[in-house]
């Protein structure tokens, strides 16, 4: 627990629902997380999953990055511009959902190409040059010949 700051967060979440206007009952059920839970949360007595983060977070609807952030879970400094850039594009009501993810992707892989370092996409294999690890057809993988 030494590394998520929990009581910042459960302020944080409890500011963010008397503001929203709903009771820990009706943030508890929109988010599927019991209403004991969610109030240890708030009470600072509970650390959270990312899951239970992002659920929270979208039945408050706000960006589940800033939930991040007061957890602890991103750095608040390195990721500060990332957050804020990611809540500016989720929170654009011209934007449908699709348009929103394919213009998260597109950033996230600007930023990569930039030597930005992005925990999006972490499980995702690359080569010492940054590109997808496509498995072993790499150059000189195998030794096998073209075909005659």
């Amino acid at each position: 627990m030494a590394t998520l700051n929990v009581g910042n967060l459960g302020e944080y979440l409890r500011e963010q629902r008397r503001s929203a206007q709903l009771s820990l009952r009706q943030l508890a059920d929109a988010a599927g997380v019991s209403n004991p839970y969610l109030s240890q949360i708030e009470r600072g007595l509970r650390k959270p999953s990312a899951e239970v983060l992002q659920q929270v977070a979208k039945a408050l609807r706000i960006s589940a990055e800033t939930l991040y952030v007061r957890a602890g879970i991103l750095d608040a400094e390195r990721e500060r511009d990332e957050v804020e850039t990611r809540a500016v594009i989720l929170a654009d009501p011209s934007l449908n959902e699709r348009q929103k993810q394919v213009l998260l992707q597109i950033y996230e892989s600007f930023r990569k190409e930039n030597g930005t370092d992005v925990q999006r996409g972490a499980d995702e294999d690359e080569d010492e040059n940054g590109h997808p690890d496509d498995g072993p057809h790499a150059a000189g993988a195998g030794g096998a010949e073209p075909p005659s």
